[in-house]
């Protein structure tokens, strides 16, 4: 019987391997790299015991525990330091491509009709969602052992291989356990929609209540598998029963979505669906407004992620001096300029990674508009009283508002923390106006996702790597000692700094009228081509 069920699950599964070969690729090449520049660039920032012992006493700050969870503050070697603060983050990045994978090949392919398809073979009813997690258990083994041996090969002296080898297994495991949860969430809820959102909530509940249980009661801590990934203490203690527990719940978590996929219908959930109004509201009907009702749970979810990190990044302003003080590499990251304290030297690099992560939330906005005609979901709002620009204007106005609430939020939030906790405090117009003047790159961004997708629709997805770039060469640009053409490829390299440096209006009009060129550019493109069907 169970041979029966299960018939061609490892043919399912590689065809599931030839499909996302290359999303495969990047998601582990790109956390493997990530993962590896951290501790090299702790040895450079941190070069002596002295400085790293400094660092730990800014770490004891409740806000930072709940940020990145607890560490070995006594022994703050590199290996612990990395740990401490890139082991929590990083397993976090790690389940949400669990969630994202295995959505795609459960739900989502459901919903479109392909399980139905694949059924009429002769193959197994529970064959499609066994050879999903069979992909991801390899996924997360490989990353596990690439991680692991990458940090060992390093050959930083207090990063040994027991300490390597837990660090990528607490990451594998933390993969798994989201990869059960999603399982269950795509047998429970009727569409991907559904199934992807209930598994990012339980990451965020879980990121939640571990950082509750780290500043307060740490039993709330073990309720958490976020928290037991803090547990393991690699490059300390080493603690291995965490990872034991968390596969213990991932296969229970198999077992149960191999059982709710075999007593379901096919195309159906366990969660009711809730009935829709009788009549569409005003806002309803018309383009703009339904792409809002389809995006509003992400956007809400964004909107408070943003608010969160810029409370987060204030919530340290008050230990900054102490932190900075004799640090040479540190300095050297920041814009070197007299008259101003290291605080305000601290809030341009800030607000560089504040602007391009609220960079992503309007870039999802727009792309959502290829990923509805791939769908064929378009078809039926175009053969009807509504023209192509109406659409994607739609599309566009939205994202547009998007990127300014969402920076404005991380604004106000690393405002509110920071005036909080800082004698001084901080005047909101010099938060405020050091991160909106960063919006013209991010409409610029906006433009350049219109144009590809006006135009070169398949690759619009490349937008991504833009902004990964960005990311690298203005951030770590002042580490790496980047030469100052590669940071002006990026529309971000041409914000001045406030407020260590004077406003510059001329490149903000620039970018403005750029970006502006490139959304009419693509709206024309978008007009023109052939819609995908």
């Amino acid at each position: 019987m169970i041979g029966s069920t299960s018939k061609n699950t490892i043919s399912l599964s590689r065809l599931i391997v030839r499909l996302d070969r290359i999303r495969i690729f990047l998601w582990l090449i790109g956390i493997s790299i990530f993962t590896w520049i951290v501790p090299i660039s702790f040895k450079n920032l941190y070069a002596s015991q002295q400085e790293r012992d400094v660092m730990a006493e800014t770490m004891q700050n409740p806000a930072m525990t709940a940020m990145v969870g607890p560490g070995d503050l006594d022994h703050y070697t590199i290996g612990a330091m990395t740990a401490h603060q890139m082991l929590l983050l990083t397993a976090v990045v790690v389940g949400l491509m669990s969630i994202l994978l295995v959505s795609r090949h459960t739900r989502a392919n459901e919903e479109d009709g392909r399980i139905e398809m694949i059924r009429a073979l002769p193959v197994g009813r529970l064959a499609n969602v066994n050879a999903t997690l069979l992909v991801l258990v390899i996924v997360n083994v490989l990353l596990t052992l690439v991680i692991g041996l990458g940090l060992y090969a390093l050959g930083i002296e207090s990063m040994g291989l027991e300490g390597s080898l837990l660090y990528g297994t607490a990451l594998g495991a933390t993969g798994m356990v989201f990869t059960g949860i999603t399982a269950v969430f795509a047998q429970l809820s009727e569409s991907s929609r559904g199934a992807t959102g209930y598994s990012i909530a339980i990451l965020l509940i879980a990121y939640f209540v571990r950082a509750i249980g780290d500043v307060g009661n740490e039993a709330w801590s073990m309720l958490s598998p976020l928290g037991w990934v803090t547990q393991t203490e690699a490059y300390s203690t080493n603690h291995w029963w965490p990872i034991m527990l968390m596969i213990g719940v991932s296969i229970i978590l198999f077992i149960v979505a191999n059982y709710l996929n075999a007593i379901r219908d096919l195309g159906t959930g366990f969660f009711p669906s809730k009935p829709g109004k009788r009549y569409a509201s005003m806002f309803l009907q018309n383009p703009a407004g339904l792409a809002l009702r389809l995006q509003r749970t992400g956007i809400i979810a964004w909107a408070i992620g943003m608010l969160v990190l810029g409370v987060s990044y204030g919530s340290v302003f008050g230990d900054l001096e102490s932190f900075f003080e004799g640090n040479e590499t540190l300095e050297q990251l920041l814009a070197d300029q007299k008259g101003y304290t290291l605080t305000e030297q601290f809030i341009p690099m800030l607000m560089i990674v504040m602007s391009l992560l609220s960079t992503i939330p309007p870039l999802m906005v727009m792309l959502k508009l290829n990923e509805e005609e791939k769908k064929n979901r378009l078809e039926h709002l175009l053969s009807r009283a509504v023209s192509r620009t109406q659409v994607v204007v739609g599309y566009l106005i939205i994202s547009i508002m998007n990127g300014f609430i969402m920076l404005s939020l991380a604004a106000i939030g690393l405002w509110a923390a920071g005036n909080t906790v800082m004698e001084e405090g901080l005047k909101f117009e010099t938060i405020y106006g050091a991160a909106l003047v960063y919006y013209p790159a991010m409409i610029v961004m906006i433009g350049l996702a219109v144009l590809l997708i006006g135009f070169l629709p398949k690759l619009s997805r490349f937008i991504w790597g833009y902004v990964i770039y960005s990311f690298f060469v203005l951030y770590l640009g002042g580490l790496f000692d980047f030469p100052g053409w590669v940071g002006k490829l990026s529309p971000y390299g041409y914000i001045p700094q406030l407020p260590v440096e004077e406003m510059k209006w001329l490149p903000l009009f620039t970018l403005t009228v750029i970006a502006g060129i490139l959304m009419i550019v693509g709206i024309i493109g978008y007009n023109k081509r052939d819609i995908e069907g």
